[in-house]
């Protein structure tokens, strides 16, 4: 039976969309030990195509490195996400990145939250693919839906999670 209340419930989107537009590969495809051997968590990656970096879900940055290449967002189910870009960035201390947004600042998926300048990260010959990784999955299962597609940061999801309790 359908509830007099059920048009005030929250929809919570728990979709993660690409945080940049390129082609998205499986995170074991990256160059990189630690994230294709999935220590820091599993998920997918992004070769981009721009460099500005948006939030790929709805929830509240938990962390901004302080190097601005990397940043942590907790969806508004718990489940956290990790968004690291490039490898050996943090090396850069800063340098080539710009921060639009702050640790406890509430954002949408496509908000713009970080830039890079590709061209000096090209000229340091580092690698700038953007990590999107699941550090942890609260109770819900993943299916990793952008592998091998071009994706952009406002319509095309990555990641669809679904809860398993």
């Amino acid at each position: 039976m359908f509830s007099l209340f059920d048009r005030f419930k929250k929809v919570v989107d728990q979709n993660i969309y690409s945080p940049v537009e390129g082609k998205c590969i499986d995170i074991v495809d990256v160059n990189d030990d630690v994230f294709s051997g999935k220590m820091m968590g599993d998920g997918v990656a992004v070769v981009p195509k721009t460099n500005v970096v948006c939030s790929p879900c709805d929830g509240e940055l938990t962390m901004v490195f302080p190097t601005k290449h990397a940043f942590g967002i907790t969806m508004n189910n718990g489940v956290e996400v990790l968004i690291h870009i490039g490898i050996d960035t943090v090396n850069l201390n800063g340098v080539g990145f710009k921060a639009f947004k702050n640790k406890g600042d509430k954002v949408k998926h496509g908000e713009k939250v970080i830039e890079f300048d590709n061209s000096y990260l090209s000229k340091e010959d580092l690698d700038t693919t953007v990590m999107v990784i699941i550090t942890n999955n609260n109770n819900h299962k993943f299916d990793k839906i952008g592998i091998e597609k071009e994706v952009n940061t406002f319509d095309d999801k990555v990641l669809v999670l679904e809860d398993t309790e």
